[in-house]
């Protein structure tokens, strides 16, 4: 028996195959989709592949989800798949544990849609594939809501008439499947900083920022959809609403204009006008990639310290995600100046990449945890198919 996972990113579709007890067998991912697709998967150390699939029109999705299939029937042809876990990006007000995913909880979650509809609608894509391609195997849904779905009434909610609480419009947070297995993580290398306050900075093509007290999410930078908080790498994050009505007033624009414009062509790229990567704007070093970075790392400034406030004070910070795993320079500029909140850096442990980036001597616990959404997909799979 094994267990296939599925993450289906705004950019990237990662998967991973474990066996029965969780020990994993193959991951891989297709990154770049809709530009430079590549596809990638290692089998314990040893690359599988590693290539570009310009020749292979992955254009979008459904087209990387079915290179990923093929990969798997090339490598794996008599494998017996029993369950195929599945990163569900929104769960809404219903959905706050993993589930099984049949016809009636599809109807739902296609509802949900307009909500997350840079993610949501390749999620189910992601679903309806593995279903044709496995079809004895138990779908099984994971929702990155689902972290926060317990958080404080006053981070939970908008001054809006309470009406539209009632209704659903309300603050989900998201990147819930990635702060599960970092906080988890982090109680397994410090329990003392895990049972206490924590900021952890999920930062990649989606970037959001957790508060989280002994392992509880309290707040989150993300509201109602994946748009709010942190600029993303096409995305706005935080957004004055009278920005959106004058463009909509003033500017003529229509709504679906202004949703294209905030999805796909602001954040990182909008400020660039280069790339949504920051790998790419690193290596630039114009003006105009530099003031994009600089943008970036001080919004993340700023919500550090409005989560901590929410704490009630900080006792340890989380960098996960590609850019919070890879990016030295980011965490660097995000952690220099704030010693007066307790921080002490160690540029040297920060440059080498170390899994601690605080002194010893540091109040706060600066970590590096690379996030591993793909086994707590397959753990939670595996516990409903044993019930």
């Amino acid at each position: 028996m094994h267990l296939l996972t599925l993450n289906c990113g705004s950019s990237s579709i990662k998967f991973a195959i474990f066996d029965s007890d969780v020990r994993e067998v193959l991951r891989g991912q297709i990154d770049g989709i809709g530009t430079a697709p590549r596809i990638s998967a290692k089998r314990s150390a040893e690359t599988v592949i590693d290539r570009h699939l310009e020749d292979a029109n992955v254009s979008d999705h459904g087209a990387a989800l079915s290179a990923i299939l093929d990969l798997l029937r090339t490598e794996f042809p008599d494998i017996s798949i029993a369950s195929v876990g599945h990163r569900i990006v929104h769960g809404g007000t219903q959905f706050s544990q993993p589930v099984v995913l049949d016809k009636e909880t599809m109807v739902k979650l296609r509802a949900l849609i307009p909500l997350a509809p840079l993610h949501q609608p390749n999620n189910l894509a992601g679903v309806d594939a593995a279903a044709e391609a496995f079809p004895d195997a138990v779908q099984v849904g994971c929702f990155d809501t689902a972290f926060h779905r317990d958080q404080p009434w006053i981070n939970d909610a908008f001054a809006l008439p309470y009406r539209y609480y009632e209704e659903g419009v309300r603050r989900y947070g998201f990147h819930g499947l990635s702060y599960e297995y970092v906080s988890g993580r982090l109680r397994e290398i410090s329990p003392a900083h895990a049972s206490g306050r924590v900021v952890a900075c999920h930062l990649g093509n989606g970037a959001s920022m957790c508060a989280i007290d002994n392992g509880r999410s309290i707040g989150s930078t993300m509201g109602f959809t994946a748009l709010d908080g942190l600029p993303m790498g096409t995305r706005c994050g935080q957004l004055d609403p009278g920005v959106v009505l004058y463009l909509m007033q003033e500017k003529g624009m229509s709504a679906h204009a202004i949703e294209d414009m905030l999805y796909h062509d602001s954040g990182l790229k909008g400020l660039s006008g280069l790339s949504n990567d920051l790998r790419t704007l690193e290596a630039a070093a114009t003006p105009e990639a530099d003031r994009a970075i600089d943008y970036f790392t001080g919004r993340i400034r700023i919500e550090l310290g409005a989560l901590a406030a929410m704490l009630g004070g900080l006792d340890a910070v989380i960098f996960c995600g590609g850019i919070g795993e890879n990016a030295w320079r980011i965490r660097k500029s995000v952690c220099e100046g704030f010693e007066w909140m307790g921080v002490e850096f160690d540029a040297r442990r920060n440059r080498s990449g170390d899994a601690v980036i605080s002194t010893d001597q540091s109040s706060v616990g600066l970590f590096v945890i690379q996030t591993d959404e793909e086994i707590i997909i397959a753990r939670h799979a595996l516990e409903l198919i044993r019930q």
